[in-house]
C-alpha cells in the first residue's frame, strides 16, 4: 500500500478527520448525558447505524470526505461489516451474507480483543451505577 505523503501533512484533511470523528463522539457523548441508555446499547445504535447507512450506500460520502475519522469510530465498524456482506454476497452468492462481514471486520475485532484486555489488566473496570 503506497502512502500519499503530501495528504499526510494536509491540514484540510486531518481537520476534516478530526471535526468528523468529533462530531460522532459528541453525539455519543450526549446518548450518555442525556438518556438512560447503557453504553452497551448506544454502542449497538453506532454499529447498527454504520452497517445501515453502508448498506444503503450513504456512509461511503462520509468515508470518501473525512478517511479515518469515519473509519475509525463504532459506525465504520458497522460499514465495513455492511460492506464486507455485500462483496462477499456479490462473489459467493447467499453464503456471503453470513461470512463477509466477519471476514472484512477480523482484524479490527481481534485488534478490539487484544487491546480490551490489555486495558482490563491495567485498569480497575467499574459498572455504570443506574
Amino acid at each position: 500500500m503506497d502512502i500519499n505523503w503530501a495528504n499526510v501533512f494536509d491540514w484540510t484533511v486531518l481537520l476534516k478527520c478530526f471535526v468528523t470523528a468529533g462530531i460522532i463522539c459528541v453525539i455519543g457523548q450526549i446518548l450518555i448525558d442525556k438518556t438512560k441508555l447503557t453504553p452497551a446499547k448506544i454502542l449497538v445504535i453506532f454499529v447498527t447505524t454504520g452497517a445501515i447507512l453502508g448498506g444503503l450506500g450513504v456512509y461511503q460520502y462520509l468515508v470518501d470526505f473525512a478517511g479515518a475519522g469515519a473509519t475509525v469510530p463504532l459506525t465504520g465498524f458497522g460499514y465495513n461489516l455492511a460492506k464486507g456482506a455485500i462483496e462477499a454476497v456479490q462473489e459467493m452468492g447467499l453464503v456471503g451474507a453470513f461470512v463477509g462481514g466477519v471476514k472484512a471486520a477480523a482484524g479490527g475485532i481481534a485488534a478490539a480483543i487484544f487491546f480490551g484486555y490489555l486495558a482490563a489488566l491495567i485498569s480497575k473496570p467499574k459498572m455504570k451505577k443506574q
